[in-house]
């Protein structure tokens, strides 16, 4: 127990470089997974074929070999350098994407042709139909699916320890090195994201039913 406590103070700077990269991927995320749905939804045809083939590519790929690509691949190349914490915000960002994609699209299918017809027929053009009318009433039932992709692009955040980003994982292997109390330093940081999901999650919970429909 004293291990564990000696070594909160230093996992507890891990965790804020985890969230941090995590809060910054999951935005630029919803970003990608919006601009690749709407061009999923798109009336032209190769937008379509192209956004569809990224987004396979991604979910078909693991995302430690996503990563390795975008940190050790591209800085291969020469031109390219990329810092780790933005390789591995990229990473997460992209991965949670491809997945953001797909939750939005069917949010979006989901609703009734009506709706956009009754905003069309009120002089609304499409992107205000859309802006206005289709993306907040899609966004309720897209809640949970987007709590679920949040959670699994927290978790994982610990894969980018194996490029050296000093984030809670990684921590926890430093300080397992320096004390070899392998057992304790590791329920240490399983307790540490357990909490962060659990709030994450009772988040979710409560936005649910504050947005719940009618």
């Amino acid at each position: 127990m004293d291990v564990v406590i000696q070594a909160l103070p230093y996992l507890m700077q891990g965790l804020q470089v985890t969230l941090k990269v995590f809060l910054i991927a999951i935005t630029i995320g919803f970003g990608i997974g919006l601009f690749l749905a709407l061009l999923r939804l798109s009336p032209i045809a190769p937008l379509r074929w192209l956004a569809k083939i990224f987004v396979d590519i991604i979910r078909g790929t693991p995302i430690l070999v996503q990563l390795f690509f975008i940190y050790f691949g591209l800085n291969s190349l020469g031109f390219i350098s990329l810092d780790r914490e933005v390789a591995g915000i990229f990473t997460v960002a992209i991965n949670a994407g491809a997945y953001y994609s797909e939750i939005i699209r069917a949010g979006i299918q989901s609703l009734d042709k009506g709706q956009n017809e009754a905003a069309r027929s009120l002089g609304l053009t499409s992107r205000q139909s859309m802006r206005y009318v289709i993306l907040p009433q899609s966004f309720r039932r897209m809640l949970p699916a987007f709590t679920n992709q949040a959670i699994i692009s927290l978790k994982d955040t610990s894969l980018l320890s194996v490029i050296g980003i000093a984030d809670l994982t990684q921590k926890g292997q430093v300080e397992i090195a320096a004390t070899f109390k392998a057992f304790e330093i590791w329920i240490a940081v399983g307790a540490i994201y357990f909490v962060i999901i659990y709030l994450l999650s009772l988040l979710s919970s409560y936005l649910e039913r504050r947005c719940r429909l009618p």
